[in-house]
This record gives structure tokens, sequence and C-alpha cells, in this order.
């Protein structure tokens, strides 16, 4: 089967995922559609898809799960036996029962998982995995992705065996960190209109802690450098986590 269109769906707070999942995408057409369920106000219409198309999914892994936020937003995905392909990235400690909980999902919501990946990012906190996805794994995953797309074309494809264990671990929710605003603030609303679960305050510096998920987007894109984690408590964890974690793992395929 040649796909009549491929569409790259993914949440993405710090663009790993992204990088991840468009690395796949571009080996199927160089015209790919993407949707972006990052956004707080994005998930709200929802999105059907034939069997002659492909969905090529990416997922973050919050201690082992897929983030639930992310989860809820791919409720909004109805398939018609609809190929797909999913992916989940995860920042190096074990991504543990997220990706048979993301082949549930999509098969819940009526698509047919083709194929998966356990893809390798740089982690939110700490010095973990730094620039990963790096070239050497983008081209890893494209070379996946065209294997892939020759067993479509033949028609030779099997439903993959997928690693994880029913039920799921506890996890899915977001970290306990909640970020700081420096004084170089210059009330930009970049934060506020980017955070994933609109959490940040229209004065750009209140963040709702219940509905914060420590995702570190804020710090990531704020353009003055203002949003930080510069606390004793923090770099002392980070530290110590980045130490705990320093074996890399590498790209997993099925």
């Amino acid at each position: 089967m040649i796909p009549s269109t491929t569409t790259a769906v993914y949440f993405s707070a710090t663009g790993t995922n992204k990088r991840n999942v468009e690395a796949i995408a571009e080996e199927f057409a160089a015209d790919f559609k993407t949707i972006d369920l990052t956004r707080f106000d994005s998930a709200k219409e929802e999105q059907y898809f034939s069997r002659d198309e492909l969905v090529i999914i990416g997922a973050p892994v919050y201690s082992g799960r897929i983030y639930c936020g992310a989860a809820e937003r791919f409720h909004t995905l109805h398939g018609d036996q609809t190929p797909c392909l999913i992916t989940v990235t995860y920042g190096n400690r074990h991504y543990d029962d997220a990706l048979l909980e993301l082949k549930d999902l999509m098969t819940q919501q009526g698509f047919r998982v083709i194929t998966g990946a356990a893809l390798i990012g740089e982690h939110t906190y700490g010095d973990i995995q730094k620039g990963r996805p790096n070239n050497q794994d983008l081209e890893e995953t494209a070379r996946f992705a065209e294997r892939i797309r020759e067993k479509l074309a033949s028609d030779d494809v099997s439903e993959p065996v997928i690693p994880g264990k029913h039920p799921y671990r506890d996890g899915g929710n977001g970290g306990g960190f909640r970020p700081l605003t420096g004084d170089s603030c210059n009330r930009c609303h970049l934060c506020e209109k980017e955070c994933p679960l609109g959490a940040i305050h229209e004065d750009c510096i209140t963040i709702d802690g219940n509905r914060c998920i420590a995702c570190f987007r804020c710090i990531r894109i704020c353009p003055v450098g203002a949003k930080n984690m510069n606390t004793p408590e923090y770099t002392d964890f980070a530290r110590d986590f980045s130490n705990k974690l320093a074996v890399k793992r590498e790209n997993e395929y099925f």
C-alpha cells in the first residue's frame, strides 16, 4: 500500500518528539502534513483518517508511561483501520509501558499499528543525552522508516510485538518542579501562549502549580532567558539525576 497522505502527529513540549516524528514522515512524503497537539488550545477538533492514509504518532514518556495530557489529546484522532506508526521519546531512564500504552490507545481509536519505535531525546532535566536526537539518530530513524515504507509497498506488514506489561505501571504525570521568572522578563507572553497546559498567567510570572507539568517548555523558548530553574534544590537534583542516568541507551525499533 502506498499511502495517499502522510500525517505526523505529536505532542512535543521541547521539540524532541517533533524532530523524531518528522524524520520518519519525510521518508514517506515530502509534503507530509503535521498536527501539533502541544499547545493548550491545539486539541479542539476531531480528526478522521481513512484506511489509505498513514499516520505517524509521537508521544513523550513520563515515568514509563505516555504523558497523560498527550494521551487525552490523542483521543481526538479517529482511524478506519488506518495504518499507524507509533513512537515514544524518552530521556534515557526507560520507556517501560509507554509504547504498549500508545499501541493500545491508537488501536482503540481505530488505527492499525504496523510498527513502533522507542527513541532517545535529550532529557528535560539535568545533563542527560545532550543533543539527542543527533544527526546519527535521525539517519538511523530514517533508515528504519525506509524499511517500513518498502514493507507497506509490498503489503508485507504484520502486527509488531511491542514490549510492555498489563496493567501499566504508575506514571504519566508531570514533574514537581515549577519554573521561576527572572527580572529580565519583558512580558512578551510567548510562554503564556505556548504553555501546553495553560498554566502561565497573563502576567507571565504566576504559574498554576496544579496545572504545570514541569516540561520546561517555557524555559526552552523564553527569548530573554527569564524563565529558569536556578535554585540549589534543582541544581542538586539535576546533578544527581544526571549521574544516575549516565549510561546511555540507544533507539529501539519494532
